[in-house]
Order: structure tokens, then C-alpha cells, then sequence
């Protein structure tokens, strides 16, 4: 662990060393949500008073916020001082149709340009399937490694978000049924020495919409609640990295289930970077009824969604331990 890694951590954590992080990097699927909601598509000033506002509110209490620089430039003065940044160099991954969903960097940016930008973290997204062609995945792999080479030699932190999918065509249901084994592959992967990953942040192994057992069971079942919580040790036992859980759209209810579920299986997850399933229902309200309407959501359910997170992370453990 160098001084500026080091330093960068600790700039986006808590004094105990947990990442209790906001996401708000959202391009396309933030205004998704808004046009479902108000049955038109955002400006693009929508989208950043959006993110500026949200930051304004709910930083007070978070650890970091993670921002894009397309949309999320307002949001960086709003920011609390208690509360470090993290920027995005991926391309929008919602808008992104390659039938291999092949990643692709901001061309314009560069790690040393996020640095100059503020950023204490750079994290960057990728899907991947260990099932996708090879050729697919060795792009994969050269890109986070370059990634983590550029890292390296500005001595900043690397957050890599890795999301699974299913690479055949078993939709929906069938990835559920692949997520734990895929998950644990992705995990183990990507904490190879080689790729200069820092924090991983990873989804959980399992659809709780598929686990049966659970408040969020919706009726076809994948596998048992002990299964999961099963699945939950071996995705931790993969990683030779800190790991963080992202909400990966899912509601807020879910999620912190799902983080109850990492609790009892014991797992040292060092915190989160949670993004819709904090805010979303926000971003509704924004799109329907305006500023003043967002601003009285945040006051009582945004903050309220956060205290909830945060009185959940009392079971994760600091990313410093990996790094002893």
C-alpha cells in the first residue's frame, strides 16, 4: 500500500476504515428513471441539479460520493468536506449495445486528468462472463490492466465495479441460477496481482428475488436462504481484495436484506457504494413534481434510507485489514 493509495482510501472511508460510499455516476439510467417517471426525457441540466442536490443532502452522511464528470461537475462544490470523490472513467455502460458489452473508456480522460479533477478514487465498470468467447474476455482484461497501470503510476486508488451476466441466453431467471458461480469466478479473477485493483466492488452472489426464505422472494426459487448465505462465503473467499456491495438497482428494502444476509454468513465486506437503491424513488418525485419536492424526500426518506445503510454496516470490517 503506497502513501497516495493509502491516502485515497482513507479520504473515502470512515475513521474505522469502512466505505459507506453514495453512487451517483448514473448517466442513462438516471435518466431512464426519470422519463419512466414523468413520461418525458430529461435536459441534461435536470440530470445535474439532480446529482447536485442529492450530493448537498445526503453527503453529510456518507463517507464518499462517486460522480461522472458529463453530469456530475455541480455536484463536486456541493459536496460535504466530511465526504471524499470518486469519479467515473468508463463510458455510460447503460447505453452501451454490444451484443459482448465490451467496455469503453472516456477518450478524453485519463487517470492523470480524474486526479486533476479532484478525484481521490477512480473506479471503472465492466460486465463479465467467465463463459464469454476469449477473445471477448482478454479485451476485458487488458483494459482493467491498463486501468490499473495508470493507477499505479499515479499512485490513486482503483475501484473496479465487475457485474456478472449470463453470456448464453437463459435471460433473467437463468442468470440466477449462474450468479453464484459466477460471482465467485469474477471475484477471483479480477484480485489477481496483475490487474492492480485496489477495492473491488461487487454485486451480491445471489438474486433475493430468487432466494427462498427471504422478504424479497418473489416465488421462483434458485436456491434455499442457507444455500445463499453459503454463496455469500465463497464469494468472500475468493477475494483477495477489500470488497465493497453496490445496489445494483435493486430497492432499498432488498438491499438491505441482502447486507443482512452478508452479516449472518459472517463475510468481511469493508462497506458499500450504494446508488438507486437510495435515491431512486427521489429521482421519480424529481421528475414528476421539481426541486422542492425532492428536496422535502431527501429530508426525511433520503435521509432516513442512509441511517438505515449505515446502521447495517456495523457488521463490515476495515478495508485496512486486507493491507496489514
Amino acid at each position: 500500500m503506497t502513501p497516495g493509495k493509502r491516502a485515497g482510501l482513507e479520504a473515502v472511508s470512515t475513521e474505522r476504515g469502512i466505505i459507506a460510499a453514495l453512487a451517483l455516476d448514473q448517466r442513462g439510467s438516471l435518466a431512464a428513471i426519470m422519463a419512466a417517471a414523468s413520461g418525458k426525457p430529461p435536459v441534461d441540466s435536470a440530470l445535474s441539479e439532480f446529482k447536485a442536490i442529492v450530493t448537498r443532502a445526503l453527503t453529510p452522511k456518507a463517507s464518499a460520493v462517486l460522480l461522472d464528470l458529463q453530469y456530475g461537475r455541480p455536484a463536486f462544490k456541493e459536496r460535504a468536506p466530511v465526504a471524499g470523490l470518486m469519479l467515473a472513467y468508463e463510458q455510460d455502460a447503460y447505453l452501451n449495445r454490444h451484443p459482448e458489452r465490451l467496455p469503453e473508456l472516456i477518450p478524453e480522460l485519463s487517470v492523470h486528468r480524474l486526479k486533476e479533477a479532484g478525484a481521490n478514487c477512480v473506479k471503472v465498470l465492466i460486465h463479465y462472463s467467465p463463459s464469454a468467447s476469449r477473445e471477448t474476455n482478454e479485451i476485458k482484461k487488458a483494459l482493467v490492466e491498463r486501468v490499473g497501470a495508470e493507477c499505479r503510476a499515479e499512485d490513486i486508488p482503483f475501484f473496479l465495479e465487475v457485474l456478472g451476466y449470463d453470456a448464453g441466453s437463459g435471460g433473467r431467471d437463468g442468470y440466477a441460477r449462474l450468479r453464484p458461480e459466477i460471482t465467485v469466478r469474477n471475484v477471483s479473477e479480477f484480485s489477481g496481482d496483475r490487474y492492480g485493483v485496489d477495492v473491488l466492488k461487487i454485486e451480491f452472489p445471489v438474486d433475493l428475488k430468487h432466494v427462498s426464505g427471504t422478504r424479497s422472494f418473489q416465488g421462483k426459487e434458485a436456491y434455499s436462504r442457507s444455500a445463499a448465505i453459503d454463496f455469500f462465503r465463497q464469494a468472500a473467499a475468493a477475494a483477495h481484495r477489500p470488497f465493497i456491495y453496490l445496489s445494483a438497482g435493486v430497492g432499498h428494502e432488498e438491499f438491505i436484506e441482502g447486507l443482512s444476509l452478508a452479516a449472518e454468513a459472517g463475510v468481511p465486506y469493508s462497506g458499500v457504494l450504494c446508488g438507486r437503491a437510495t435515491w431512486q424513488d427521489g429521482a421519480r418525485l424529481y421528475a414528476r413534481e421539481g426541486r422542492a419536492a425532492l428536496e422535502r424526500w431527501l429530508e426525511t426518506e433520503g435521509k432516513r434510507n442512509l441511517q438505515i445503510l449505515s446502521e447495517c454496516l456495523v457488521s463490515a470490517r476495515p478495508w485496512r485489514v486486507a493491507y496489514l
